[in-house]
């Protein structure tokens, strides 16, 4: 046996296609299977997550942290990833997905100062820190904002 065989045990499965409202020949005529009035047999009745009166679960539960509608998702790249590049390349966001070394832009690429750089560059990213520009401009290249 394995996951592609199982299925529910017979009568455990009630099939889909009870048709509600479809008159005394369906066999569920008049009430549709509702019973006489109260709250079960109105329409959109009791609403999912009602407890009857009871304080619900998605009440009694702590609210947790903050999420700022307006924050943006900024990825990290250190100057050691920049290795990769022949010398004199140009370095967009593109050739660093086409690399493997961004799989999702996001928001933005920020390039960080950690590691070394041996080869002059032109990096061409959304945002870059002190140190990374020292580190790039040191050997010749140039980092430009785009």
């Amino acid at each position: 046996m394995d996951l592609s065989n199982l299925r529910p045990a017979d009568g455990a499965k009630q099939s889909d296609n009870f048709r509600r409202g479809r008159g005394h020949g369906s066999g569920n005529g008049k009430t549709a299977g509702k019973g006489h009035k109260g709250q079960k047999a109105r329409s959109g009745a009791p609403r999912p997550g009602f407890e009857g009166g009871q304080m619900p679960l998605y009440r009694r539960i702590p609210k947790r942290g903050f999420t700022n509608r307006n924050s943006k998702t900024i990825v990290g790249i250190n100057v050691s990833a920049l290795e990769v590049f022949d010398n004199d390349a140009v370095v967009s966001v593109e050739t660093l997905i086409e690399q493997g070394i961004v799989k999702n832009p996001r928001d933005g690429v920020k390039i960080l100062g950690n590691g070394e750089l041996t080869k002059k560059l032109t990096v061409q990213a959304n945002a870059f820190s002190a140190g990374a520009v020292a580190k790039i401009e040191a050997l010749g290249g140039k980092a430009e904002v785009i």
